[in-house]
């Protein structure tokens, strides 16, 4: 069918159909939800790669007053609750239809939309065919009050006067071209370092890094990224005198952030922290609130929200991690979306703190850790909410910097490259649907390994398992497979420890997941990983394997 015909039935049936419970098998659903965007999508000016296309008639078993076509540029935004896109809009008695340039009502704030409309119809010449009035009708609910007040610029259409489908596209065609000028120059007057690709930030934080006498990857750079990026909470485990510390200290300078201008903090832990006020502060006896060092950076970073912070917390398992961290760990897990930011319970009430005090979302929370006698372990409950990273590899040989390495200067980035766009998995699913339901299957089969354990996951290390692997996706940074790997290497396998066969049997089939063939039992010789499935974490698996034989005990934060 032409995408007149398609309009023009959507018109006829649809008050019909909303008369009936709602379904996938409605024909009003099936033109909005498929054919419609799938005729859209075969305009040659819609590259796919570039535009995400879809149709919604409700939700829930509700019929949507006003049932919608979006047209989205992956690069502006990927949900219509926020952002600015093209939305066909059907008013609510099926009479006129709409081609608009509008905005996401439900996260994007008043001001912030009346400034977005008064921009776009900046650059749109008076003409007759396109409108940047605000005489549009949809109807009298409320949420068609709402979607005309996000309209910046439309094309009315009437039901008995829907033009040919060389005129609809030439109209679509017209849109896009007004959408696409207002992004670049949105880019244009984005701050310096705003609108940088993922792989340029990457390849310049580890060029600066290497400049510094450290040696890593650049995949291992990659990996702190995106783990960064997937939850401001991550560890580094791994042997003292390995850079933990200093990775981070770099990364942040790398992208502006230093100890002078406050943006890197350094906070080491004592080993008798017992409770939240070491970290957040107290009331002293005079009634005055005494910060803490991680409210002092909560402080400033909220006066900055477009800047990323970072903080160390070093030696942080000196302490018991729950006995210290518990308030913030929770409050981490609050986050939500409102009005178009993130947004969290409070860390500290006004009653102790004179106001009420939030974790900002630009303020990213790193520890580092080492395990031995002075050390303690963590619990579930801290694993679940980090990407716990290992870094035991040291090559002392690097000396490029002693030679002639160029020194590389700071490029300063703003927060919205390390800025979190998924939150929960409904953030993720209606872009990367394949990604996610492939993720999930792989993560069935890895819990029916551990559930003899009890060290199966939940919906939260699902969940952000499938935010890295999206994120990743986004930036083209890594191979799916080589990003899964580290997944497990930091989601899966530091929850596994003990003695029993039970954990046996389940790191041997682990191991045949991971390197696609059974163990010899041999593991005291040497592995090659080069054509395993997930090399990092079948290598691990071999080690953690061979410690359970030798010491009839093993654990991810053992060494081999």
């Amino acid at each position: 069918m032409s995408l007149h015909d398609l309009f023009r039935e959507v018109m006829v049936i649809y008050q019909q159909d909303k008369q009936e419970k709602l379904s996938k098998e409605r024909r009003s659903f099936q033109l909005v939800t498929r054919a419609i965007p799938e005729a859209l999508k075969a305009l040659p000016f819609l590259p796919p790669d570039r535009y995400v296309v879809k149709g919604s008639v409700g939700k829930s078993g509700n019929w949507a007053a006003v049932p919608w076509v979006a047209v989205m540029d992956q690069e502006v935004t990927d949900s219509t609750q926020r952002g600015y896109y093209i939305v066909y809009l059907f008013s609510e008695d099926m009479c006129r239809l709409y081609l608009t340039l509008a905005q996401g009502v439900t996260e994007t704030p008043k001001d912030e939309m009346e400034r977005v409309k008064r921009d776009i119809r900046q650059l749109i010449p008076t003409e007759e065919r396109v409108r940047t009035d605000d005489d549009i009708h949809l109807g009298e609910s409320k949420r068609a009050k709402d979607y005309e007040r996000s309209v910046a610029a439309y094309i009315a259409y009437s039901f008995d006067d829907l033009p040919s489908d060389e005129q609809l596209a030439r109209d679509l065609e017209t849109m896009i071209g007004y959408y696409q000028q207002y992004v670049e120059r949105t880019e244009m007057m984005a701050p310096p370092g705003a609108r940088l690709s993922y792989q340029t930030v990457v390849e310049h934080i580890h060029s600066y890094i290497a400049s510094k006498g450290f040696y890593y990857t650049e995949e291992e750079v990659t990996n702190l990224f995106l783990s960064l990026k997937t939850k401001p909470f991550v560890i580094l485990s791994g042997i003292s005198g390995t850079g933990k510390t200093k990775i981070v200290q770099w990364l942040a300078e790398s992208v502006g952030a230093t100890e002078d201008n406050g943006r890197f903090t350094l906070i080491p832990v004592r080993p008798d922290w017992n409770d939240g006020s070491d970290l957040l502060g107290y009331v002293d006896i005079k009634g005055d609130f005494k910060p803490g060092p991680l409210t002092n950076v909560m402080i400033e970073a909220e006066k900055h929200p477009d800047k990323p912070y970072f903080v160390v917390l070093d030696e942080m398992n000196l302490a018991r991690v729950e006995h210290y961290f518990s308030d913030v760990l929770s409050v981490m897990e609050s986050r939500r979306w409102e009005n178009g930011r993130i947004t969290s319970s409070r860390v500290l009430p006004k009653e102790t703190a004179g106001c009420d005090l939030f974790l900002p979302p630009n303020v990213y929370i790193i520890g580092t850790v080492n395990m031995d006698e002075t050390t303690h372990p963590f619990s579930k409950k801290v694993l679940d909410r980090a990407n716990t990273i290992e870094f035991n590899r040291v090559q002392l040989d690097h000396l490029d910097f002693l030679r002639d390495l160029p020194t590389v200067a700071p490029l300063p980035v703003g927060q919205e490259l390390f800025a979190a766009r998924y939150l929960h998995l409904k953030d993720v699913y209606p872009r990367y649907p394949q990604l996610v339901e492939t993720v999930t299957k792989k993560l069935v089969e890895i819990n029916r390994i551990l559930e003899p354990l009890g060290a199966h996951i939940g919906y939260r290390v699902r969940d952000e398992i499938c935010f890295y692997l999206a994120y990743n996706e986004e930036g083209k940074l890594m191979e799916f497979a080589k990003a899964f790997d580290y997944c497990l290497m930091q989601k899966i396998l530091p929850r596994l420890s003990g003695s029993d066969a039970r954990l046996e049997t389940a790191l041997k089939q682990l191991f045949v997941l991971c390197a696609g063939f059974e163990p010899d039992g041999e593991y005291g010789g040497m592995l090659d990983v080069s054509y395993a499935n997930y090399p990092k974490s079948a290598e691990k698996i071999w080690r953690m394997l061979r410690r359970l034989e030798d010491d009839g005990f093993t654990s991810f934060w053992l060494g081999a």
